[in-house]
Formats: C-alpha cells, structure tokens, sequence
C-alpha cells in the first residue's frame, strides 16, 4: 500500500468562524492552529497546506484561566542593548490590540518556516463581533459545545 500525499491542486479550502467569547486562549489556540495545519483532516500531508482558513471574532472577550490575566508576561527586544520589554497579558487585553494575545499564542502553536507563515497568514482575528468576510461563507464552529472546559464564565 502506498502512503498517501495531498497536492496542493486537491486541497480545498474551508473558511470557518468561531466566537471567542468565554472561551479559554490555550484551549482556543490549539484548535486554531490545528484547523490551520489541517491535522484535522485524513488528507492531512505535513509539507501542503491543506489548513482552512479561521475567522475569530470577539477576541477582545477571551479567557485566561488562573492567575495568567496578571502573571503572564509577553515580551519583545526592540534590538538595542538593554532594550527587552515587557507587557502583562492584562495590559495588552485592555490596550488598543487585544486580539494580539490570541494571534500570539496560535502563532506560537504553529511551526516556524516558510509554510508555517502561509498557514499563519490564513488566520483572521477580531476583536469585536464584526468582520468583513461574510463573500466566503463562513461555517460556525462552536468551541464551547465541544469539552466543558473549553469555555469559562469571565
């Protein structure tokens, strides 16, 4: 029996909406990046892009569990010296960008490479309940229904 490998020509793409609202940012980002990847489906071939494209509205309105809101620290190098910061996941889900905090840890999820950009680059995030690709036909995908612990009160 022959193992089976995708083309890219007999891949097709699925565009997916999902409602971050309650929902745990861990949780939410391993089913992300996996829907990106395409780990999810039988056609599933490690160097094709064989992921769908994800929508996540409501960002803004995720959930960290424990003490992670005011302990988590993200940080950057601006390139000089002496030159890390550092920004508490609170600062950022009150600031101007909090879809960031979603967009980082499925980035984080996902390998580093130049398909792993291409599949990071299909991920769309929201913070509010808008978003402007209604032409694709996004399918809902309830996170909250799938393990109870998918979804906490705020």
């Amino acid at each position: 029996m022959k193992t089976f490998s995708a083309k890219p020509a007999e891949i097709t793409k699925k565009w997916i909406v999902i409602d971050a609202t309650g929902l745990v940012v861990g949780r939410l980002a391993t089913l992300v990046a996996n829907r990106l990847r395409g780990k999810h489906l039988p056609i599933y071939t490690p160097h094709v892009d064989c992921g769908d494209h994800v929508i996540i509205v409501n960002a803004a309105k995720v959930v960290l569990t424990g003490r992670k809101r005011d302990n988590k620290v993200y940080y950057n190098h601006t390139g000089f010296i002496g030159g890390i910061k550092e920004r508490t996941a609170k600062s950022i889900l009150e600031g101007r960008f909090p879809e960031r905090v979603v967009e980082k840890a499925v980035e984080r999820m996902i390998p580093r490479g130049p398909l792993g950009r291409v599949q990071f680059g299909n991920l769309r995030v929201y913070p509010g309940p808008e978003h402007p690709h209604e032409a694709q036909q996004p399918e809902p995908l309830d996170v909250g229904v799938m393990n109870r612990k998918n979804k906490r009160a705020a």
